[in-house]
């Protein structure tokens, strides 16, 4: 059984040509708060990122994988390892799904699906946590029908304009 690949969608490594789906979203000022940046990047900044996009997990305790259309290979999105913490057996997991019409059509759930079999496989991790915005129901859903328990709320954790919007704090134990 594959891991990285189910029906719809499949995971793969960051390859160069994926340059410009890396710049395009990291520099998305709509997305910016999901990464706690205020500043874009430099095509420069993100072609050193990609080009290291190889190393070891284990040694830059991060992991980005591209979600692509199994059938087309049209990419769809991205989903990420970040704090990953081999000693205690956890990592903390992103998605981003770019187009609008992309979202609500089951690739995040099959991603995380995916995610979740290969970091228990291959990573024998003992757990993942997520990070999610109040304000950001169809990720609370997304995450909660995986099996993911909201285990905290980090009141008025982020800024959003004049506001103050909650952080809810997420774990699945694998």
């Amino acid at each position: 059984m594959l891991t990285l690949q189910g029906e719809h969608i499949k995971l793969r490594a960051l390859e160069p040509e994926d340059l410009t789906h890396v710049h395009r979203i990291e520099n998305d000022e709509k997305l910016w708060h999901l990464s706690e940046t205020v500043t874009p990047y430099s095509v420069h900044s993100i072609k050193e990122y990609v080009d290291n996009a190889h190393r070891d997990v284990y040694e830059v305790k991060q992991l980005r994988l591209v979600i692509c259309d199994v059938t087309t290979d049209a990419f769809v999105g991205f989903i990420d390892l970040f704090d990953f913490d081999p000693l205690n057996l956890r990592a903390g997991v992103g998605i981003v799904i770019e187009s609008t019409d992309d979202r609500g059509q089951g690739y995040g759930k099959e991603a995380l699906q995916l995610l979740l079999k290969y970091c228990k496989k291959h990573l024998q991790l003992h757990q993942l946590f997520a990070n999610i915005g109040a304000d950001n129901p169809s990720s609370i859903r997304l995450f909660e029908k995986l099996g993911f328990e909201l285990i905290g709320i980090k009141k008025d954790w982020r800024r959003s304009g004049t506001d103050f919007i909650d952080e809810l704090l997420y774990q699945h134990i694998l």
